[in-house]
């Protein structure tokens, strides 16, 4: 999709694509460029904070433990009933990791990453095939539409 596609596709097929370099500073480069993006799209503060957190995790996951290149796909969909901003990092699979020493590993700063993504996200999951392998994450933008009929 060009540019202006993007912008007139109808909201649910609106997908952004970010090439990630691999690099430690890659992750603060694609949140820069992903904030106009949320912003946008006009999410509520905590919607867009946890969207840039689960962002982060998912691509600070692809820079440490798999191989290049890998790309961020984000995009708007319609799930079951309620709106989802869709985090979608592709990368070509897990590398052999060199094994650090005990002492090179803070468990208090490392490995919590996709337990966080799990926690935010209203459904996630991963997908290996020929083209590598995507973890992926649906974060709730509305309230089920049943649910609300409900409500109100």
């Amino acid at each position: 999709m060009t540019t202006a596609q993007l912008h007139a596709a109808p909201r649910g097929e609106v997908e952004h694509v970010f090439s990630l370099p691999h690099s430690p500073d890659a992750v603060s480069s694609i949140r820069r460029r992903i904030r106009p993006v949320l912003a946008g799209w006009n999410l509520a503060d905590e919607v867009r904070d946890d969207v840039m957190l689960v962002v982060s995790e998912l691509l600070t996951n692809a820079i440490v433990h798999a191989l290049p290149p890998a790309t961020l796909r984000l995009s708007r969909c319609r799930e079951g009933g309620y709106e989802a901003v869709r985090v979608d990092v592709n990368d070509m699979g897990p590398a052999i990791p060199a094994q650090p020493s005990p002492c090179a590993v803070d468990p208090d700063e490392h490995g919590r990453g996709l337990d966080i993504v799990t926690a935010l996200a209203t459904r996630c999951g991963v997908r290996v095939g020929a083209g590598g392998t995507s973890r992926w994450a649906e974060l709730r933008v509305t309230q089920d539409c049943a649910r609300t009929d409900a409500v109100g």
